[in-house]
């Protein structure tokens, strides 16, 4: 599932062409993605204009001058493609190009004053889409009791000890918990673990101050680093231009077991193990 550098790719490629802009024509081709499209989406939408567009964790939000917000969620297959247009954010020209995808799952048509076609599809259809009363939105379960982002000035290292004080849960898990810090995935929690030099399966709590600075630094230079590459694209990821990310290539432990660590002076190997079902790839040499 796309992780939050993902996501902000994507925002900053479809930014260009919707902020500010009316939309003519909306075309919803069923009825439903993961849950079943708000009542009259297509109407609703027509006419409106996307005020901006932002990023609360993994949800796109687009405010209208209607007073609603239309709420965005790639899931495991979504992606958004453009026809028309300024170019985006993420300098397709510097990137591999992802598949056309199959016509077959356009399932959202947004038509811009523009003479732009944005266009989303979900293969597998674990997106969705909803609109929300803006003023509601703070409250509404997708986002209310949502940790700090972790590229804003709320995630530091007082917020982050604060948090994990006598918790005995893995460190991992707890990066994991969108309470805590909204937006981090699975992907990044473990190479952000590698770079600070802790244990992913070290107990929360046990962690001390210092320690604490050198992760939210490391997870904030790890989600910076992911964004400027485009992403990882490990399946199905393109960004809203159709460049695939790049930042896979930089891993330097997620999906590289049995591989030697990349640190230097450490001869470790990176070795997989499974937490609370998900895979972590971590040194344990370096990582203590």
């Amino acid at each position: 599932m796309p992780e939050l550098p993902e996501v902000e790719t994507v925002r900053r490629g479809l930014a260009p062409v919707l902020e500010g802009v009316r939309l003519v024509h909306v075309e919803a081709r069923r009825p439903d993605l993961r849950f079943p499209l708000p009542e009259g989406f297509g109407q609703r939408l027509t006419g409106a204009v996307v005020e901006r567009l932002d990023r609360r964790a993994k949800y796109l939000l687009a405010p209208l001058d209607r007073g609603e917000t239309l709420v965005m969620h790639l899931g495991m297959t979504g992606r958004f493609e453009i026809v028309g247009g300024p170019a985006g954010g993420s300098r397709p020209g510097d990137f591999d190009r992802a598949v056309a995808p199959d016509p077959r799952h356009a399932h959202i048509l947004f038509e811009t004053e523009r003479g732009a076609t944005v266009t989303f599809y979900d293969p597998r259809r674990f997106g969705y889409m909803d609109l929300i009363a803006s003023d509601a939105l703070p409250e509404h379960p997708w986002f209310k009791g949502l940790g700090p982002e972790p590229l804003g000035p709320d995630f530091n290292p007082d917020h982050l000890a604060e948090a994990l004080v006598g918790r005995r849960a893995p460190i991992k898990a707890m990066l994991l918990d969108q309470r805590i810090v909204a937006g981090l995935g699975n992907i990044y929690a473990c190479e952000a673990l590698h770079r600070a030099g802790i244990d992913p399966a070290t107990a929360a709590g046990d962690i001390a101050r210092p320690r604490l600075v050198k992760l939210v630094k490391a997870i904030r230079q790890i989600l910076e680093e992911a964004i400027e590459a485009g992403g990882s694209t490990l399946r199905d990821f393109a960004s809203a231009e159709g460049a695939l990310g790049y930042f896979q290539h930089r891993f330097s432990v997620y999906g590289r077991e049995g591989e030697a660590c990349l640190r230097r002076g450490c001869r470790g190997v990176i070795t997989r193990q499974v937490q609370s079902g998900r895979s972590t790839f971590a040194c344990a040499t370096c990582q203590t």
